[in-house]
């Protein structure tokens, strides 16, 4: 099933304001899964990695993981399965998996686009085997950070059994008379549980008109994308986690251009109307006076400096509104703007 629609043609930067309470928001595996940390100030991090994660978890929710929507980095799966599925579908089928033609690993790669949401969004690497050739997703993250130092805290946890492997165990009998032969003590363990109390966190993003008319990437797979972020953490929950919550808006600046000639502002809506830094600039986030450790969303104040926007630039606000994401110009309540 080949997805042919309009690509979008409009640059994007976004910003994306989430926190977390009571919970491990990004564990490091490099260091026993403890909340990533920036060593030298104690910012906290989530990696772009994280981020695509959920998201691809929400797209994979909302569209039952079928084509074209479908996902490609999927859990526990071997992803040279769709690459070969990829030369299977196209002409000339399945044959040599490194020694591919390159019309064949163009028609591959086209068709893996067309019908993966997260390769149209994110790129991905797809010479692994079989192969369909690189692609550079349109849509990317950097590291998401908090806005102050965090406190990771290693808890001791009791629980009240073991998984002992008995080796002369051969059936649940054997493990019956076992635990009957223990010290009751004997039968509970320690465990380790890594958490912050609260850590309020922004995420910079980037969509490129460009990279979009290379991968399919159009305004449903962007409507689609503003509706993952604003909802993603809600389909995340575990223990581990604590409460971990989207807080909206998310803040898009779309570039739109200035030109009167036509031709002339599609060009600079594509490659833009301002540097990405500048426009992030125009965000102002501060702790509320008196607070000294921020332990909620409202012990910080949001400010919008929207005389600063620069000419060609629109930005826009998306936030839920009855279940459904809606995007307008104007933010919610809790932002002054200036």
């Amino acid at each position: 099933m080949l997805k042919m629609t309009k690509t979008i043609t409009n640059r994007y930067e976004f910003v994306y304001l989430f926190d977390c309470e009571n919970g491990n928001p990004n564990g490091d595996p490099d260091a026993g899964n403890t909340p990533r940390l920036d060593p030298e100030d104690m910012h906290g991090l989530v990696s772009d990695v994280a981020l695509k994660r959920r998201v691809r978890n929400y797209i994979q929710l909302a569209k039952g993981n079928q084509m074209p929507y479908a996902i490609f980095i999927e859990h526990a799966t071997n992803l040279n399965t769709k690459i070969a599925k990829a030369h299977e579908e196209t002409e000339g089928g399945f044959g040599e998996s490194k020694g591919a033609a390159k019309d064949k690993v163009a028609l591959a790669k086209q068709w893996m686009c067309a019908n993966f949401y997260d390769v149209r969004a994110f790129g991905a690497v797809m010479s692994t085997g079989p192969n369909a050739g690189q692609v550079r997703g349109p849509v990317q993250f950097a590291f998401a950070r908090s806005l102050d130092p965090v406190l990771p805290l290693d808890l001791s946890i009791t629980r009240v059994a073991v998984t002992d492997n008995v080796q002369t165990a051969r059936s649940s009998a054997d493990y019956i008379k076992w635990e009957s032969e223990q010290p009751e003590d004997k039968l509970r363990t320690m465990g380790r549980k890594a958490l912050i109390p609260y850590g309020l966190y922004l995420a910079k993003g980037f969509i490129s008109a460009h990279l979009a008319e290379q991968t399919g990437f159009d305004e449903n797979d962007l409507s689609l994308f503003w509706d993952a972020l604003l909802k993603m953490y809600e389909h995340d929950r575990s223990a581990s986690k604590g409460v971990m919550s989207t807080r909206e808006p998310l803040i898009i600046f779309k570039h739109v251009g200035t030109d009167t000639d036509i031709s002339q502002r599609l060009q600079q809506a594509k490659l833009g109307c301002a540097p990405a830094h500048k426009l992030f600039e125009l965000i102002e986030i501060k702790k509320r006076d008196g607070v000294t450790a921020p332990r909620s969303f409202n012990d910080y104040k949001f400010t919008f400096n929207n005389s600063g926007v620069p000419k060609g630039v629109e930005v826009l606000f998306a936030y839920s509104e009855a279940g459904k994401p809606v995007i307008k110009g104007t933010p919610p309540g809790n932002w002054e703007i200036k």
